[in-house]
């Protein structure tokens, strides 16, 4: 394969990745710990991620527990968890803090599908961005037979075509987790 080729694969599947960790963000009828990525807490006067300050474990379907691993974050933790608006209410207990997660109504599924739905296309638009990037690259290349070229571009479009339909595909496994009841 070009490296022209391989460099647009590459930056695909960061684009893929990208977009199942900000669908692993978005609630589903389960408890995910993956929902509490990206919490900052204030750990003497530093921001902190919380998962680097806790273990999270998950007792129930639809529970989260958080144990700091020290009892003096506890309320802190609670806090961020709190102030960061996912539609949960923690609950600081002696030693830990419990997330239960309510169960969905059919107005919020729908509302997370059209969330997921568009971060698929968020995906999509960064895999054309990329591709028309890469074309204006090649295009710009002189060391490469116009033949060469046109190969090289049909093969950036089969790895554009294989991207969009992994990025559809994994919405749809989305969708279908979050409408499951």
């Amino acid at each position: 394969m070009d490296a022209y080729v391989l460099e647009c694969k590459d930056r695909f599947e960061k684009s893929i990745q990208s977009l199942k960790g900000q669908l692993g963000k978005l609630r589903s009828g389960r408890a995910n710990p993956a929902v509490l990525d990206g919490i900052k807490c204030d750990y003497y006067g530093e921001k902190m991620d919380i998962t680097s300050l806790c273990s999270i474990s998950m007792p129930e379907a639809r529970q989260l527990l958080v144990k700091p691993y020290s009892r003096d974050d506890l309320k802190t933790i609670g806090i961020a968890i709190s102030a960061a608006n996912l539609g949960i209410n923690p609950q600081i207990e002696a030693d830990a803090i419990r997330i239960v997660f309510p169960p969905m109504t059919e107005e919020i599924r729908k509302d997370i599908v059209k969330k997921a739905k568009a971060l698929g296309e968020e995906a999509k638009v960064a895999v054309r961005n990329v591709r028309r990037d890469t074309l204006s690259l090649l295009k710009e290349d002189d060391s490469m037979s116009d033949d060469y070229k046109d190969m090289v571009e049909k093969d950036i479009q089969k790895e554009v075509d294989a991207a969009n339909k992994s990025i559809e595909e994994i919405v749809a496994e989305k969708t279908k987790e979050v409408m499951s009841i």
